[in-house]
């Protein structure tokens, strides 16, 4: 009997020790539920400390307004015609971030809206009941809109 409440006791321990501290990385949902977003330390260093990637859409439209698989859905809408036939699952869609001085937030980085098609700048913060605070602006955070993604896993 003390043989298993000691291999109890140390399980609980253990997962405590293990349990992972809250973080801004991480797959979300975006706040239109149309898309997952994978959010990772940058690959490239000059991309900032946290970038994110399309990795799951949620039955995506093509330019005619048709539902279409979400491997072949393109960013059609993009404001740059060389990049409207690139492929959605995959496209970068957050970079250029700085740390801010908060814990789990970050500074001065881009969004790109690909439901427009445009870039903004942008904020992001975890916010204390684990929802991901996204600001995109145009010039001062004052004039921007707030959105808050759930995350997947």
């Amino acid at each position: 009997m003390r043989r298993i409440l000691l291999a109890v006791s140390l399980s609980l321990l253990g997962g405590t020790s293990w349990a992972q501290q809250p973080s801004v990385l991480g797959t979300w949902l975006t706040a239109s539920g149309k898309a997952q977003v994978r959010i990772e330390p940058c690959a490239d260093p000059k991309g900032g400390p946290i970038c994110g990637f399309v990795v799951g859409l949620i039955q995506p439209r093509g330019p005619d307004g048709v539902v279409v698989a979400p491997e072949v859905a393109t960013d059609f809408r993009n404001t740059d015609p060389t990049l409207r036939s690139r492929k959605v699952l995959g496209m970068p869609l957050i970079w250029g971030f700085k740390k801010s001085t908060e814990p789990n937030a970050f500074e001065d980085g881009q969004i790109y809206n690909g439901e427009n098609g445009k870039v903004y700048s942008a904020n992001i913060s975890l916010q204390p009941d684990g929802k991901l605070r996204l600001r995109g602006y145009v010039g001062s955070p004052m004039f921007g809109e707030t959105q808050l993604w759930t995350r997947v896993n």
